[in-house]
């Protein structure tokens, strides 16, 4: 096979095939990633914006349809066509625990030094499944993200939100926070699809200061962009901003912080989800990310992807 785009559109749908998730033509073009093979290289076009025009050009070229098949305006790989409705009914409950989250979100624009509230994972990327919790990517003003993680975990657990133990079906995850300095850990393939994916509900211009901070994306994204219409924001209130304004005065000296990061670090450090094998558990003063079963996600997929690849087999 020749040309960078239509190896890049084969290396977007087999990697979203190692998540179940087959693509429109329009999601192709957004979520567009490099090709691994051409990526890393100095080939004319490996950071290359496409047009729509471009990538649904390509999908009607006989050559590319020999690897994709397509169904209902979704393209899979061959022989994948139960994704269709997989992803249809996945979109479904996805849209159901979205409404949940927004109730809480509600409520959490009240808590101080909260800057931006994303639903992410399964929900974010609306291929939740019935039993799915629902994960939060939470961004503090520097300095203050142990105390608003302190905060924001006791509001959700005030309400009965948290997940907990054995309670997860539609329960609060509180599983990564962020500065609003927007420095991340991991920049990797999973990563770009985790943030690229993200559901802003509240602090959509704090996700576009993210995006510019962190040009990383663009060597694995290079079409996307955060789109107006992309927002299902919860719009900013008088009476929470004036009560989350009053609480910051009353939290503001900084020997709490040095407190609240003290007791939580120790807490953190005596967890032995801290020390499992094959999870990533990050705790600093620019980001807190719990995954002790991350080697279930991103390794997975990505092993995953380089078989569909494989299988593929083009040159």
């Amino acid at each position: 096979m020749s040309g960078i785009l239509a190896k890049n559109i084969l290396s977007t749908v087999a990697y979203y095939d190692a998540l179940d998730y087959p693509m429109t033509a329009f999601e192709i073009w957004k979520y567009l990633i490099n090709d691994q093979r051409t990526m890393n290289n100095n080939q004319d076009g490996g950071n290359k914006n496409y047009s729509l025009s471009d990538v649904t050009s390509e999908l009607e070229k006989e050559e590319t349809k020999k690897y994709l098949g397509e169904f209902q305006g979704f393209y899979f790989l061959h022989s994948r066509e139960n994704l269709v409705g997989e992803r249809i009914e996945k979109n479904k409950i996805s849209q159901s625990k979205l409404k949940k989250a927004r109730r809480i979100v509600f409520w959490l624009r009240a808590v101080p030094f909260v800057k931006m509230i994303a639903v992410a994972g399964r929900v974010g990327a609306k291929t939740a499944k019935k039993g799915s919790d629902i994960d939060l990517l939470i961004v503090f003003q520097h300095g203050k993200i142990f105390t608003g993680r302190f905060l924001a975990t006791a509001l959700i657990h005030f309400f009965g939100r948290r997940r907990y133990k054995n309670k997860i079906a539609n329960r609060i995850c509180l599983n990564h926070f962020l500065s609003d300095e927007f420095s991340v850990s991991m920049q990797d393939l999973y990563s770009s699809h985790s943030y690229v994916f993200l559901t802003v509900l509240y602090g959509g211009k704090f996700f576009r200061k993210f995006l510019e901070k962190n040009e990383w994306l663009k060597n694995y994204r290079p079409n996307f962009s955060f789109l107006e219409s992309d927002a299902k924001e919860i719009r900013e209130s008088w009476l929470f901003e004036g009560i989350r304004k009053i609480l910051e005065i009353f939290l503001a000296p900084l020997w709490i912080e040095k407190k609240m990061k003290n007791w939580q670090t120790k807490k953190i450090e005596r967890n032995p989800l801290t020390e499992k094998i094959g999870g990533v558990i990050i705790y600093s003063d620019f980001e807190l990310a719990f995954w002790p079963d991350f080697s279930n996600q991103g390794p997975k997929v990505f092993e995953k992807f380089q078989e569909n690849l494989e299988k593929l087999n083009y040159e």
